[in-house]
């Protein structure tokens, strides 16, 4: 077996052993990175000694807590790009970690097989943390009762109708106008605002949440995200989507689709309670709808 291979090797004087990720990707691509000076070859799959990833301390306790790992590396690799990172590909992918012989590489040991979670980046580099298959257990189950819709707009909950000409549109980039901004054609015939919380797809792939949607002195202007990785150029031609801020209003005026608000917008909070132990409130507890 090659894990008692490397058992017998760990236990001898000298020792050649270094450290394998295997990243299979969302897309399906499969990458492979190792902390040693050259490529080892590892299931199948050419682990390359670039600046992909460094590990940081692991942290594994018994019982059910969630376990995270931080993984960081600088975007040097060919194959780890900012454009695959802004299009999900690394969302919950599959991470191993191979403790190997590189001279040996069949003598193998699988130290940990996790997803990752979060990403996030600071000075042309990438953290991502690496959660444990227990984070599943640190999910929500079931709904919270809240004011605001918890469903996507478009969804089976949801139910509107996304195709419907009214909630999207194309246009095109007439010029960026900031570092998450551009100024577009063919958005004239609709209200300001009404992408507000949308996204815009480009035909290269990228799609950015939008921000805001203003009518400015010059034209109709986008505003993304402070993160967003913004690669449009004039032009580039997108398709946009309306967005919802999931209040009982939007749903009910914008898209006429009360009925399936997936929401408790009547059900009073604390600031009604609140309100009427301290007399200051404004709200009539009378039977009728708190919001209309």
């Amino acid at each position: 077996m090659s894990e008692d291979a490397l058992r017998t090797h760990l236990a001898g004087a000298v020792t050649s052993a270094c450290h394998c990720w295997i990243i299979a990707r969302n897309d399906g691509v499969r990458e492979g990175y190792t902390d040693h000076d050259r490529a080892l070859n590892l299931e199948d799959v050419d682990c390359l000694p670039e600046a992909g990833f460094s590990a940081s301390e692991a942290r594994e306790r018994l019982g059910l807590g969630v376990d995270t790992t931080d993984i960081e590396g600088a975007l040097s690799s060919s194959r780890i790009d900012e454009t695959a990172i802004d299009a999900g590909a690394y969302d919950g992918a599959r991470v191993e970690m191979w403790l190997v012989n590189w001279r040996k590489p069949q003598e193998r040991m699988l130290l940990r097989a996790a997803q990752i979670g979060k990403i996030t980046r600071a000075d042309g580099r990438f953290v991502a943390e690496l959660v444990s298959a227990k984070h599943v257990l640190d999910k929500p189950m079931g709904r919270f009762i809240r004011r605001q819709c918890d469903a996507n707009l478009g969804d089976e909950r949801c139910r509107v109708d996304l195709n419907h000409p009214a909630y999207h549109a194309r246009g095109a980039v007439t010029a960026m106008t900031g570092q998450t901004s551009i100024r577009v054609s063919g958005l004239d015939g609709f209200t300001e605002g009404w992408f507000d919380h949308g996204w815009l797809s480009f035909e290269n792939g990228q799609r950015l949440f939008v921000v805001a949607h203003v009518r400015g002195t010059e034209g109709v202007i986008i505003t993304f995200r402070a993160d967003a990785r913004l690669t449009a150029e004039t032009g580039e031609a997108f398709r946009i989507a309306a967005g919802c801020d999931k209040r009982f209003s939007s749903c009910k005026t914008k898209f006429a689709n009360a009925l399936n608000f997936q929401g408790f917008p009547h059900l009073p909070g604390n600031d009604a309670a609140y309100g009427y132990v301290s007399g200051t409130g404004h709200a009539v507890f009378d039977g009728s709808p708190l919001v209309p």
